[in-house]
């Protein structure tokens, strides 16, 4: 259940690639994970879709020097500089990678196909033009990093207080495979990153979790509709502290480096 966006996978592990900290091979394995295949399309000089190994040297050979993520929502535009076509196609996925150098902006396509338990995924990247332009609402790592903290003393608060705080058997388990993964000291960004980014991400990811599982339980004891306004009320701040501290996350290769 932890949020890992392919467009953040894509950013961390495109800049290690970039700064030389790890192989092509490598890369383009951790960047495709549990997918099948992953191919970009509308690369300049490129005529048709292009494999993942390809594209990445291609940008590189663009002039590209790193990979900044964004996770726009409606009303949000976080990390993104336009234009409006680019935000658009960015916000119907919900996510996008844009380039540091080059005006050049990939967005992801999912396409599943096969039976329940046998998916295939495969991803479509789309290289379109952006605007030159610093991104929209990125925090820095520092300011992240309290903004999450604040946030989740109120989450934790608030949710307690309606009665919808991660509970049963689906919550336990969730929060068990996070605590695992926490402890077992895996690489949860690339090479090359601050240890304050992988901390901004471990709680952002933290704070997400909660987020979720606060939907996913059902009303809970928020059954009255003003009770169930003021949990989405409550949420909503939430969500946005931890996309915000994620795409800081993310990007601090690109700050650092600048």
């Amino acid at each position: 259940m932890l949020f890992e966006p392919r467009s953040g996978r894509l950013a961390a592990w495109g800049n290690a690639l970039l700064a030389g900290l790890v192989s092509p091979d490598e890369a383009v394995l951790s960047i495709v994970g549990e997918d099948a295949v992953h191919r970009v399309e509308g690369l300049p000089g490129e005529p048709g879709p292009v494999g993942l190994t390809l594209a990445l040297g291609r940008m590189r050979a663009l002039g590209v020097t790193g990979l900044r993520l964004a996770l726009p929502a409606p009303g949000h535009p976080l990390g993104l500089s336009g234009p409006p076509e680019f935000n658009a196609r960015a916000l119907e996925a919900e996510e996008a990678v844009v380039a540091v150098g080059p005006a050049l902006g990939l967005v992801p396509e999912v396409a599943e196909a096969g039976p329940a338990g046998d998916v295939h995924v495969s991803v479509t990247w789309h290289c379109l033009p952006v605007r030159e332009a610093p991104p929209a609402d990125v925090p820095t790592l520092g300011e992240a990093e309290r903004e999450l903290a604040e946030a989740l003393r109120e989450a934790t608060v608030v949710l307690t207080r309606l009665d919808v705080a991660g509970s049963g058997p689906v919550a336990e388990a969730a929060l068990s495979a996070y605590r695992a993964r926490a402890e077992s000291g895996g690489e949860v960004l690339a090479p090359g990153y601050p240890a304050r980014a992988v901390r901004v991400l471990a709680l952002a990811q933290r704070v997400d979790l909660m987020v979720s599982l606060a939907y996913e339980n059902g009303h809970g004891g928020a059954v009255a509709a003003s009770e169930m306004a003021a949990r989405a009320e409550a949420l909503r701040p939430v969500e946005r502290v931890a996309r915000r501290a994620l795409v800081a996350a993310y990007n601090a290769a690109v700050e650092q480096r600048g």
